[in-house]
């Protein structure tokens, strides 16, 4: 059998913190993993500007019920499940994930947990470390052919761990760094990279 990793933020949904950095004004929370390879960099700069500004999780999480899937992403999901196993890989937290999930037909989902006191972010707890590449090593030792797809440097090990891993609209300094990792710009492209490397789709 064969299974699909897909990254949340970037591949099926925009970015969140974008949301936070155009509500707050602060630009600094519009880094990403794309900019950053370190992720405890990222987050814990994002924590502590969260602190600094006095942003509830409340606020937060207003702003993520408001915001939706790329168009057309619920209807690729949904064929990757008719066609395969899924399982979205992210280092995103359930706790902002969540909502935009039912919006995608709640698939399964591995990422990461946040800290919340008092309304207020304190923290997170990841998973495990190297948790993309890790899910990709479970999977494998599971005798499954694993593909997989990100766009940004934190979905990198999981992407060179896969039978097949492909950058989705990852931006241009990314694909120059890792040249033999190839790509595509929409979820029709990546339906049909999928289509061309199973053995399974036409045999049921």
């Amino acid at each position: 059998m064969e299974h699909v990793c897909l990254d949340l933020e970037g591949v099926l949904i925009p970015e969140i913190w974008a949301e936070v950095a155009d509500y707050t004004g602060e630009d600094e929370f519009k880094l990403t993993t794309q900019d950053l390879k370190d992720y405890s960099e990222l987050m814990d700069m994002r924590i502590n500007l969260v602190e600094s500004i006095g942003l509830s999780f409340s606020e937060i999480r207003a702003l993520v019920d408001k915001m939706e899937p790329f168009d057309g992403a619920r209807e690729f999901v949904d064929w990757v499940r008719d066609n395969f196993q899924l399982t979205i890989v992210s280092d995103s937290f359930y706790e902002l994930a969540w909502p935009l999930l039912r919006k995608l037909g709640t698939p399964s989902i591995n990422c990461h947990y946040l800290e919340i006191e008092n309304d207020q972010l304190k923290g997170y707890r990841l998973r495990q470390l190297e948790n993309k590449k890790k899910v990709v090593q479970s999977l494998k030792n599971m005798k499954f052919k694993v593909f997989a797809s990100g766009d940004s440097y934190n979905d990198i090990q999981m992407l060179q761990e896969a039978d097949l891993g492909v950058f989705f609209q990852a931006p241009k300094h990314i694909r120059e760094e890792f040249k033999e990792i190839d790509g595509v710009e929409s979820h029709e492209d990546l339906k049909n990279t999928l289509i061309d490397n199973s053995s399974f789709i036409g045999r049921t």
